[in-house]
């Protein structure tokens, strides 16, 4: 009876020890595995921009005066040629008998002028002829023997300086005539402002450019100085994209890298190529109140007249611009990847252990790594994983 009871009792107490070694037993740890593929690998720099017209002309006032009611809209399609605003030019204060008299005077000395610079011309010419005339008597009296090469000589250099003073004086007469119709048209001038007619003038402003009207400045009928802003014009199709990166990651932009640009969800994103990186940069406050140093860099847009529908003037852009680009590389989520000692690291899934393994890294972007040693494809990796997770820990598949 003794003997059964202790027998009893140690089984029970094997039960026991083993109940307590199943429950105090470390457990496996539950994770999330990704497999290894060999896949595309693209580093981006990713920036906000806008779109701008290539090309755009700011129409001005080409002299001081009142600007007519421009009756075109933001949007309006003109012609190269086309008038696009009249603007009325304010005429000098002429008003008084003595300033009158002095602009009849100075068309007076305007036609002595010109009459002396006709004069000029007309003793140039004959001159001219004359010393041709004599050129011509001295090259047959010389073929006869009768005088000598040098007076030939000195009669076709007289031909040459006849000549010279022959254009001079044409050149002058050109002028008295411009001066002259100058203080007629200025003497023209005074006599309308005199009479009272300050509004018969007008200056018509055409468009450079066949395009769109961007903006129009001044819209109403107003008093405006020269060189005042009226309205721009631009080729809206022919748009380009402006991003704003930081100047260290400029650094790794070159003109003819490939871009792709988002305007929304519900466009496809455009492609485009950079055109060039400006050489300048300049500070910018961030939102968070933080000075950058920012480079604008200019990229082209390559896409299809569907895709140019979608897009105008001004409108903002989320860019990506490609730096780097690699194919059928073993490619991590970087929520693998944590640092240490020797560098980057990733736990693998052996079965239901985790082995820790050091992988050295071609580069890496928001979402994955490229792995350049340490994995091949079909390595799976833990992702995010527990402080719990050792190397050689035991571990449980999700």
């Amino acid at each position: 009876m003794k003997r059964r009871s202790m027998l009893v009792l140690a089984l029970s107490i094997a039960v026991l020890a083993a109940l307590s070694v199943w429950a105090f037993r470390p457990r496996p740890v539950s994770v999330e595995a990704r497999e290894i593929v060999l896949s595309d690998f693209e580093q981006t720099v990713d920036e906000e921009g806008k779109t701008r017209v290539r090309d755009r002309y700011l129409v001005t006032a080409p002299a001081a005066g009142r600007v007519d009611r421009i009756v075109l809209e933001a949007g309006d399609r003109v012609r190269t040629g086309d008038v696009v605003a009249v603007v009325r030019p304010t005429l000098p204060s002429l008003r008084d008998a003595r300033t009158l008299d002095e602009l009849r005077e100075r068309v007076g000395v305007a036609e002595a002028s010109k009459s002396a610079a006709d004069a000029e011309a007309g003793r140039a010419h004959a001159a001219l002829a004359l010393a041709q005339s004599e050129f011509e008597r001295a090259q047959k009296l010389s073929a006869q023997g009768f005088t000598a090469k040098a007076t030939t000589d000195d009669a076709r250099l007289k031909v040459e300086q006849q000549g010279q003073a022959l254009k001079a004086a044409q050149f002058t007469q050109h002028a008295a005539a411009h001066e002259l119709a100058l203080a007629r048209a200025t003497l023209a001038q005074g006599d309308h402002v005199a009479r009272g007619q300050t509004g018969t003038t007008r200056i018509e402003i055409r468009s450079p450019v066949d395009g769109q009207v961007l903006r129009v400045v001044q819209k109403s009928e107003a008093a405006v100085a020269l060189g005042a802003e009226l309205l721009e014009i631009g080729d809206a199709s022919s748009l380009e994209a402006v991003v704003d990166v930081l100047s260290q990651d400029a650094l790794r932009i070159a003109p003819g890298m490939p871009a792709r640009l988002s305007v929304s969800s519900a466009v496809p994103p455009i492609r485009g190529v950079v055109r060039r990186v400006e050489p300048s940069g300049r500070t910018k406050i961030s939102t968070l109140g933080v000075e950058e140093q920012r480079v604008s860099v200019i990229v082209d847009f390559t896409r299809s007249e569907a895709d140019a529908k979608a897009l105008g003037d001004g409108y903002r852009v989320d860019a990506s611009i490609v730096v780097l680009a690699k194919s059928g590389v073993p490619v991590a989520p970087v929520g693998a990847l944590f640092r240490d000692a020797q560098g980057w690291a990733v736990f693998v899934a052996d079965d239901t252990t985790a082995r820790r393994r050091s992988v050295e890294l071609g580069a890496r972007n928001q979402h994955s790594a490229w792995v350049e040693k340490g994995l091949q494809a079909g390595d799976r990796v833990i992702v995010y994983p527990p402080d719990t997770v050792r190397d050689g820990a035991r571990i449980e598949l999700r």
